[in-house]
């Protein structure tokens, strides 16, 4: 097994930030030095994204019935940078039905979700990604530790779900940890907060839930990371246009640059992930 030092240097890091951050924090995904060329669209007659109903708080229906979620304002926000407010539209349906929609020109991108996978790459034209998931270290709140955390946390017991991405990742980049695997995330929140382990390693998303929550009872916190490997991983979720409408994929990169760096992206995430996982 490669030791400690080599496993962490082979972790993708964020562009700028240091493999170990000091706390959560906004997710910065663009290079400050880049500028991207700003699109032509005044040929664009609408832009109407495609996106679902079930996949809070990405996507769902708040309780007047009206289409919300960290996607649907995303959209906005983007169309609102390309000055195109008035020809965007935000269509819901199922899963299932996104791509027939989009290659049957009932729409023009899905903002859904999508990962970016190689198989994915033959069917669409993919933005840049527009959010990651790490993986993070819980801990609770009375024993936390901060970086070099893998040498801390050295011979104590670290938990994970069996058969994960997470557990395959634990076991390839950190030495020295007593590994205990639960067959669910569920049985994993309960281990930690009963002290069953010393810390748990898995989804920085679902781990922030838990802490906002009631049932983690303001028992614990993020320690170390965030640590992206998307040999692991995957490398996050993107818009995906029809393979040959990559001039429009290559609009979002700009708008979803420009929401970055004028603070619109890090409301809207911290508006439906208060409790960051970066």
């Amino acid at each position: 097994m490669a030791s400690v030092l080599a496993a962490l240097l082979a972790l993708m890091v964020l562009p700028g930030r240091a493999l170990h951050a000091a706390a959560p924090q906004v997710p910065v995904l663009w290079d400050a030095r880049e500028r991207l060329p700003k699109p032509d669209l005044s040929g664009l007659q609408r832009l109407r994204f495609l996106t679902t109903t079930d996949f809070p708080p990405f996507n769902f229906l708040d309780g007047e019935g009206r289409l919300s979620g960290f996607h649907v304002d995303l959209a906005r926000a983007i169309c609102a940078r390309l000055q195109i407010a008035e020809k965007c539209q935000i269509q819901a349906l199922p899963w299932a039905e996104l791509d027939g929609a989009l290659q049957k020109d009932e729409g023009e991108a899905i903002l859904a979700g999508m990962a970016v996978t190689a198989e994915a790459r033959t069917k669409y034209a993919f933005s840049r990604p527009y959010l990651l998931f790490p993986a993070r270290f819980v801990m609770p709140k009375a024993s936390v530790v901060m970086e070099p955390l893998a040498e801390k946390l050295k011979g104590k017991e670290v938990g994970v779900v069996a058969g994960s991405a997470h557990e395959r990742m634990l076991r390839a980049y950190f030495d020295g940890f007593d590994i205990v695997t639960y067959p669910a995330p569920e049985d994993l929140f309960a281990a930690l907060k009963k002290g069953g382990v010393d810390a748990a390693f898995g989804d920085g998303m679902r781990f922030s839930f838990w802490l906002a929550g009631a049932d983690a009872g303001d028992c614990c916190r993020f320690a170390g990371g965030p640590y992206l490997a998307p040999e692991y991983l995957g490398t996050g979720l993107a818009i995906a246009t029809r393979a040959d409408d990559a001039a429009l994929a290559a609009a979002f990169d700009y708008a979803l640059q420009e929401i970055s760096r004028d603070g619109t992206f890090a409301e809207l995430y911290l508006r439906y992930f208060p409790v960051s996982f970066f």
